[in-house]
């Protein structure tokens, strides 16, 4: 039987061992799902199989780490915060940042590959995580780089909750870190309007003329559709795209000027932000433990 893509994402699904180390397990056994587990149990590869099948790593943190004119952030995730808080956890946090910061690797896949003591960091993380207990994975990897005149502006909140890394021209380190922390505060998705395509515009100019229209309709004294068309939307439009634009708003140390006024005191200017926040985007496993706990003593029907 020939090894296929579908029987070694099986396996890797069941395993959470890496793509080149279930194939080899599926060719060193014929293909067989069950002695191909445990052909990579034995090889120490598959330790957290139970884990990896049956969790939702949601929790753990973000980091950043730094290197010249290069920074990468990444996401580990854990499934509980309170594993992310231990020692083990933090170590492995470490090393995971400095060997795809020595590394050429640019995103998850790439830095999963990366060697660590003759080892894919996939492996190496895999096997850490059965030694802590919970499944363990690498979700975000984005490199970041900056020219030598430029100015990385780094903040970690709430030890990794949050980290953002901003990338500005003619600032101080300071006036980035004020930078990176206004982003890691208010969730701006880009940097001025300008970086909006024509198509974001119309779609949510549709949203909101729908929004409005809702409104006119279950209102004691309905607006001429024109009105609404010509005024009230462009005006709620306006509003929106400022909420989203780093440079349109309140800026967080000073609510009295918007980011854009505050950076003009310095004549910087921001090329670009990325931010990380742990968990988005997963759907978390929601648990009913009363239901779990009648379950399992044959209380429910």
């Amino acid at each position: 039987m020939k090894v296929t893509p579908q029987l070694v994402k099986e396996l890797r699904d069941r395993t959470m061992a890496g793509m080149m180390d279930c194939k080899k397990a599926l060719e060193a056994c014929e293909c067989d799902m069950e002695k191909a587990i445990v052909w990579l149990r034995e090889k120490g590869i598959a330790k957290a199989e139970k884990k990896a099948s049956s969790r939702v790593a949601a929790e753990g943190l973000c980091s950043i780490e730094v290197n010249g004119n290069e920074a990468v952030v990444f996401e580990l995730n854990s499934e509980t915060d309170f594993v992310a808080k231990n020692d083990k956890f933090l170590n492995l946090l470490s090393n995971v940042g400095k060997a795809i910061i020595n590394s050429s690797a640019v995103n998850t896949e790439e830095a999963l590959k990366v060697d660590v003591e003759g080892k894919s960091l996939e492996t190496y993380i895999l096997e850490e995580s059965a030694i802590i207990g919970e499944k363990i994975s690498l979700r975000r990897v984005q490199r970041i780089v900056k020219t030598d005149a430029q100015t990385f502006g780094a903040y970690k909140h709430m030890g990794g909750r949050i980290v953002v890394v901003a990338v500005l021209d003619n600032a101080s380190e300071e006036v980035a870190k004020d930078i990176a922390m206004h982003v890691a505060a208010n969730q701006p998705q880009y940097v001025s309007q300008d970086e909006i395509s024509p198509e974001t515009v119309e779609k949510e100019r549709a949203i909101i003329l729908t929004e409005a229209l809702n409104e006119n309709a279950e209102s004691a004294k309905p607006k001429p559709e024109q009105i609404i068309a010509d005024k009230i939307v462009p005006g709620r439009l306006a509003k929106y795209l400022k909420e989203i634009c780093l440079l349109d708003q309140p800026f967080v140390k000073n609510p009295d000027e918007t980011v854009s006024v505050y950076l003009s005191h310095t004549k910087s200017t921001v090329t670009s932000f990325t931010r990380l926040a742990v968990g988005e985007g997963i759907e978390k496993e929601v648990v009913d433990f009363a239901a779990e706990v009648a379950a399992q003593a044959g209380l429910t029907k």
